[in-house]
């Protein structure tokens, strides 16, 4: 129950982080003068607070309907963790509703957010192409790369494996352990290589020229 719940809460959270985080660069590149006074700082623990909240509600819906079920049979589940879809396979009843409402749940998290996102970079790219500098551009195009980078890494494995319940063994492990493994092994390169500090670091260790203090 802990790993199914923390499983979809975190990811859940994740996922709504990515959407917050969209529209903080949206309101960076389309309103910079007016950035902090949108994005005070009871705007910030408001969005963070909301993720956090509607997270645990989507994962406790999906544990308590998981846990409900009579399980009778073996308890041996055929997963290197404990997934709803897994686990349900044990059930002694029917898993109509749970299932109907796990790809619905799963569903519909992800998909507004992906959306939101969309909306986002959609309002990001119309206003980057209006801008006359090509500077501008490319500190638009830096704010943005990290972001769609992560979004990518993370919205890929999560369409694979929550759209394709019967995806062949094969193929679903290497996806999930992509998805929890390698992908926030990458994170901290992906966020990190914007940072000043880290670049000039980098170029240390490549035998660059120090930068000056």
């Amino acid at each position: 129950m802990s790993q199914l719940f923390f499983w979809h809460f975190l990811g859940s959270t994740e996922c709504l982080l990515y959407t917050v985080m969209a529209y903080d660069r949206y309101v960076a590149i389309c309103h910079p003068l007016r950035y902090l006074l949108i994005m005070n700082r009871r705007v910030c623990a408001l969005l963070a607070a909301g993720t956090w909240i509607t997270s645990s509600f989507h994962a406790t819906i999906l544990t308590s309907l998981t846990f409900t079920l009579p399980y009778c049979g073996s308890n041996v589940v055929d997963y290197f963790f404990c997934d709803i879809f897994p686990v349900v396979k044990l059930a002694c009843a029917d898993t109509y509703i749970i299932e109907t409402v796990t790809f619905t749940n799963t569903g519909m998290v992800p998909t507004t957010c992906f959306l939101l996102i969309l909306a986002s970079y959609v309002r990001i790219v119309y206003s980057v192409l209006k801008m006359n500098s090509a500077e501008g551009r490319r500190k638009a195009a830096s704010t943005c790369a990290s972001h769609l980078a992560v979004v990518t890494l993370f919205f890929g494995p999560c369409t694979l494996v929550y759209t394709q319940p019967q995806l062949s063994k094969v193929l679903v492990t290497p996806v999930q352990i992509f998805g929890n493994v390698v992908t926030p092994m990458l994170n901290p390169a992906i966020y990190t290589l914007r940072n000043k500090e880290v670049k000039a670091a980098l170029r240390k260790l490549r035998g660059g020229q120090t930068p000056a203090h």
